[in-house]
Parts: structure tokens; C-alpha cells; sequence
């Protein structure tokens, strides 16, 4: 299960950009994780505060996208 720390997310939105069944949503002032999440844990590689954790796999490591 994907794990969101809202005191650590700046609503960037890089996760809701990259998640591949779109079950995140962004909106103004919140971030949440839908149902539909497969956890893969394209979002957690992705977020740049690392607000984000969990998944079954890092397809990329975060460090390579700085």
C-alpha cells in the first residue's frame, strides 16, 4: 500500500503524472490515493520530498531524476 505523509507533500503533482492507472487525484490544497491503485510505486520514485512510500517496486531511483 502506497503511504502518503501530508505533512511532507508540497502538491507538486509529479506522482499524479506518472501513476499508471491514474488513481491519484491533486487538488489544490490535497493529495489523495484512490482505490484503483495497483501499488507499483511509480509515484514513490517520482515524488521529490519523498513524501510517498511504499509500492512493490522503484522503477527508477529518484536520485537519476535531480
Amino acid at each position: 500500500m502506497i503511504a502518503l505523509d501530508r505533512d511532507s507533500c508540497v502538491l507538486c503533482g509529479l506522482c499524479t503524472g506518472v501513476c499508471p492507472p491514474n488513481a491519484m487525484e491533486l487538488t489544490r490544497d490535497e493529495l489523495k490515493i484512490l482505490p484503483n491503485c495497483t501499488d507499483c510505486g511509480w509515484c514513490v520514485s517520482y515524488c521529490p520530498v519523498g513524501a510517498l512510500s511504499g509500492g512493490r517496486y522503484r522503477p527508477r531511483d529518484a536520485a537519476t531524476l535531480r
